[in-house]
């Protein structure tokens, strides 16, 4: 787990949204290329998970005490608390609880029109973000460029994850942002990858 790390998105507009932090001891990469931009912790206004594994919101529990809300699925908020209980101190888990839990639905951040699809398979809670403005998507370990999350974790899902996948295959995307690898740009190399994926790892979950 140490030396694995997530893709960490900026929306940087009306408001400052982080998407995955990612682990707490790497971010000070999030926070270079942050100060780099000009911005510092305290100005992040949101930070969103896309699941709850620790190597995409773990780093969340920078922002306690910061002016930035957090927030996460529910169901995967469930399963942080499961895996606090098992792993026992010290998990990486400290307390710390979201501000408020993603459902689906609309979510408006100073006038930034979000779209939250709740995305399950990889983890039970797993959300997608849309943002229908630039046409891009956040898919977290749902899809990867020529991949898809594992299922062998705790609350994963091979058949839930494919009706994800599917359903994620149904926005028009210009933009996929994935949680780990390269970001797919244009609407026919999204769909390709898309129909590449189903076509090839379905018969393996």
């Amino acid at each position: 787990m140490s030396a694995n790390n997530c893709n960490t998105y900026l929306i940087d507009g009306p408001a400052k949204i982080l998407i995955d932090p990612g682990h707490l001891n790497f971010f000070h990469h999030v926070e270079d290329r942050l100060n780099a931009l000009g911005i510092e912790i305290c100005d992040i206004d949101l930070v969103l998970a896309t699941h709850a594994h620790p190597d995409h919101f773990e780093a969340a529990k920078l922002f306690k005490n910061q002016p930035a809300l957090f927030a996460m699925g529910l169901e995967d908020w469930r399963l942080v608390q499961r895996m606090r209980e098992q792993a026992g101190p010290p998990s990486g888990l400290e307390d710390f609880t979201p501000d408020f839990f993603l459902g689906p639905g609309s979510l408006n951040v100073k006038g930034i029109e979000l779209t939250i699809v709740p995305s399950p398979g990889h983890s039970p809670g797993s959300v997608a973000l849309y943002w229908p403005e630039r046409k891009a998507l956040f898919p977290g370990d749902v899809i990867f460029r020529d991949g898809l999350g594992r299922t062998d974790l705790p609350g994963g899902n091979g058949a839930v994850l494919k009706e994800s996948i599917r359903h994620l295959a149904s926005l028009d995307s210009e933009l996929l942002l994935p949680g780990h690898g390269a970001i797919i740009r244009g609407s026919a190399e999204v769909r390709s990858n898309f129909k590449r994926v189903e076509a090839y790892w379905f018969n393996y979950i």
